[in-house]
């Protein structure tokens, strides 16, 4: 009998030891990983300019989950902007992130599994800076010149709609891939001849380095970027609970981001990424907060990605057709909107850039 009883102990000591294992791993922390397409000045962990920028250096996620000690938020910073993320998706190594239109839809081809949750960071301004002593005045000069992009980015696609609508192609120019740390190194010391990008120029040009002669601020919206925040859909399918929970944070950083009375307020938080506050003031300049900031996904930011997807393949960014079919994901944004009671408080434009009357 004694014999008998030892498997019995061991077996039951094994049991034992499986079910404060399995206890111990129910009670570990769901880490939530957020991803952002860029870097602040010297790798800083912050960016700017998007209500996803206002949610990070607001702790806005962390506040939504401070009374749940069960769930963590962890945010990367990618200097290799939308590819970068693309690879965090792919790689299951992110949750959520903010993401530029051509790198999203490049995923969307390639058959990564996200969903489009809301906008941030949509309408987006491109600037062109030159070096000093170029000679180019026009987007016309820049044909031949040497000019750098961060290809794979958003500021690509735009870049590229801005030099046909002058007559000029990719092929026209030569195109250097640069972040923006090495396009400001560039320009400063005349290694290249022109740039695209925005708030590292506005800097450059502030300082006298640089002469910024294009923005597409006031120009025709379609050569404008657009942003959101997407999610991974088996996140979002295994936690929809959680999911809903992060689209209402998003939200609140947009709408305190949106609201003109904090506007000195936002630039001073999203100063913590490096850019110096009169640079972001001249970026929002003549753009009411709450346009640059809207989180919604209506017919104009639809259309945006659609024509987008188009231009990518015509332009040979993308080799094949991207099926935006059920990738728009707005329930969590609605549920949101109603709940917060802000159904009414951005503007929806049409897919003609028109406002649409509620």
């Amino acid at each position: 009998m004694k014999l008998l009883s030892i498997p019995r102990l061991v077996a039951g000591a094994a049991i034992a030891l499986t079910m404060l294992s399995v206890s111990a791993r129910a009670e570990d922390p769901l880490v939530i990983h957020v991803g952002y397409a860029a870097i602040g000045i010297d790798n800083r962990p912050y960016s700017e300019g998007t209500s996803a920028a206002t949610a990070r250096a607001g702790d806005f996620l962390e506040k939504e989950f401070a009374g749940d000690p069960n769930v963590k938020i962890e945010w990367t910073f990618f200097k290799g902007a939308g590819p970068a993320v693309n690879e965090g998706f792919a790689n299951d190594q992110l949750d959520f992130a903010y993401q530029g239109d051509l790198p999203a839809l490049i995923g969307r081809a390639t058959g990564l599994k996200t969903r489009f949750l809301l906008a941030s960071g949509a309408r987006k301004p491109l600037y062109l800076a030159v070096a000093k002593g170029s000679g180019i005045k026009t987007i016309e000069d820049l044909k031949g010149r040497k000019i750098a992009l961060q290809r794979g980015t958003n500021g690509h696609l735009a870049a590229i709609k801005v030099l046909q609508a002058h007559g000029l192609t990719e092929r026209d120019v030569q195109v250097v891939n640069l972040d923006s740390a090495g396009t400001v190194a560039a320009l400063t010391s005349k290694d290249i001849d022109a740039a695209f990008g925005d708030t590292q120029l506005i800097n450059l040009a502030a300082k006298d380095s640089a002469d910024i002669i294009y923005t597409t601020k006031g120009d025709d919206p379609r050569f404008g970027r657009n942003a959101g925040i997407i999610g991974r859909e088996a996140f979002i399918e295994a936690h929809p609970e959680i999911t809903q929970r992060v689209v209402d944070a998003f939200v609140k950083a947009a709408q305190w981001s949106s609201e003109e009375p904090n506007r000195a307020q936002l630039f001073e938080l999203w100063h913590k990424s490096g850019t110096p506050v009169p640079i972001l003031e001249e970026y929002f300049r003549n753009d009411t907060l709450a346009y640059r900031n809207s989180p919604l996904i209506d017919d104009l930011l639809v259309s945006q990605y659609k024509e987008q997807a188009v231009k990518s393949k015509e332009y040979g960014l993308i080799r094949r057709d991207v099926d935006l079919n059920g990738w728009f994901e707005p329930k969590y944004l609605d549920s949101a909107l109603e709940r917060l009671g802000l159904k009414k408080f951005w503007q929806s434009y049409g897919a003609d850039g028109k406002p649409v009357s509620s």
